[in-house]
């Protein structure tokens, strides 16, 4: 009998879209399994085939589930260099337009069998369950474990109605999480606050970018110049994204930074403004489509410059920072994980951003060592979520009682019953069609669709 611990990950995205929750999670999978010490799967959703021409990238799409977990394993291997062993089932989905997220159809809960319902980890635990209707996550699995990725307050603030809109998510999330979540990690303190929750980051870099820095440091070493090029800023071309400070700074300071040349490469809805609004300026901007943060091109750059505010935990920093580049950048929540790095320099206002700036222009970065370059891996980020959840602890499989009821049990603490009626009132309201749309649930997704049955092999819901 396989005594190991079965470790779910759920998540609400998956490749080609290479969005934070399609890759991390991608990532943490193979890593605790690389681990050797629990079985693991990854649920991602499945979108037919109208959604994937939305979602999806330059036309990539899938006609099977197989097909597509095909793509991903390819995807992953040729940055991990190592076989990805770990399970990959997907669960039925759809694409909700208004909120430009998938959302789940269905008791996603199921995907995995009771026996092997030992601990689920909920990417997004708030998004996974805004329209839960099924079994109790927490009576399901012996652990929840939720990671916050996203802090949808400030997404919905910049809506109509924005701070009336952030005020009844919190709470909502504050409910859904509190009820189907036994611990919380935050990836920072720039996400909601959370009962209970803990901070830290729980993410680590891609290989390839730890592999650059070495071969960096190798240059630096043997005396040769190891950056030729200047500064640049990588990021989806919407304001939000760090494109409305950064351009803000350097009109505000354009004779300071006359001498400076910046390169932007990004792709995204406001790339015709942000162009018309480099071109205004009086220095050097040039503007680029977007590109993969590891092509060679990038390699060279000396200065990554970063004043975004609006990310939990910054990919591109912790990337620029592998590849041993100076980084400059806000000091806010979001980048106290980047402070331990030497070449991590933040500032707190415009005067300090130029003198940062041009500073960076007549040093060399700092190169890191063995222990820094571990603390951005994929390793030392496994390490960190499993100390954070008490997981690293030898294990020992105890034989725990579940309640017969997904929802009422018998618990004689006060708390522990009002927790499990406030879970009983969040699977009635989220059962009928109306209460679901009134809180913005796609319409008829309570249950999968004969489609989606049809290309999950699914029983067809009308047959249950």
């Amino acid at each position: 009998m396989d005594q190991k611990q079965h470790i779910a990950i759920f998540t609400t995205a998956s490749l080609p879209w290479l969005t934070g929750t399609a890759v991390n999670p991608l990532f943490r999978a193979a890593y605790l399994y690389k681990a050797g010490e629990r079985n693991v799967t990854l649920v991602i959703p499945w979108l037919s085939l109208k959604d994937q021409k939305v979602v999806y990238p330059n036309n990539v799409t899938f006609d099977s589930p197989s097909e597509q977990e095909k793509y991903i394993r390819q995807w992953l291997e040729d940055r991990i260099g190592f076989a990805s062993g770990f399970s990959i089932k997907f669960y039925p989905a759809k694409f909700s337009r208004d909120k430009r997220s998938i959302l789940a159809v269905g008791d996603i809960s199921e995907i995995i069998p009771d026996k092997d319902a030992d601990i689920a980890v909920l990417e997004e635990p708030e998004h996974l369950t805004w329209y839960h209707h099924g079994k109790r996550w927490k009576t399901k699995f012996r652990l929840v474990i939720g990671i916050i990725h996203t802090n949808y307050l400030e997404y919905v603030k910049r809506e109509k109605n924005g701070n009336l809109q952030a005020f009844l998510l919190k709470y909502l999330n504050n409910w859904v999480v509190g009820i189907y979540c036994h611990k919380v990690i935050r990836l920072s303190a720039a996400t909601q606050d959370y009962p209970g929750s803990i901070v830290c980051n729980v993410h680590g870099v891609n290989p390839k970018f730890l592999e650059i820095g070495k071969k960096k440091r190798d240059q630096q070493e043997n005396g040769s110049k190891a950056f030729t090029k200047g500064a640049y800023f990588i990021g989806k071309m919407i304001w939000s994204k760090g494109y409305k400070e950064l351009l803000q700074l350097l009109k505000d300071h354009q004779k300071e930074l006359a001498s400076l040349e910046l390169d932007l490469f990004g792709s995204g809805e406001d790339s015709d403004d942000v162009q018309n609004a480099a071109k205004k300026l009086e220095m050097t901007v040039r503007v680029h489509p977007a590109r993969d943060h590891a092509d060679d091109l990038f390699h060279d750059f000396k200065l990554f410059l970063n004043p975004s505010t609006t990310d939990v935990v910054c990919t591109t920093t912790a990337e620029a920072l592998a590849m041993g580049k100076i980084v400059v950048c806000a000091d806010h929540c979001s980048n106290e994980f980047f402070k331990q790095f030497p070449n991590c320099w933040t500032y707190d206002n415009h005067k300090e951003f130029v003198k940062l700036t041009l500073k960076a222009f007549s040093e060399e970065p700092a190169q890191p060592t063995d222990a820094q370059r571990h603390a951005l891996s994929w390793e030392a980020a496994t390490e960190r979520f499993l100390k954070a959840v008490d997981l690293d602890k030898p294990f020992e499989r105890k034989v725990l009682s579940r309640t017969t009821s997904n929802y009422m049990s018998t618990s004689i603490n006060f708390q522990q019953s009002v927790e499990d009626a406030s879970a009983y009132v969040h699977h009635v309201a989220s059962g009928f069609e109306v209460s679901r749309r009134i809180f913005g649930a796609i319409p008829d997704s309570l249950q999968p669709d004969e489609q989606l049955c049809k290309e999950l092999g699914f029983a067809n819901p009308a047959n249950k």
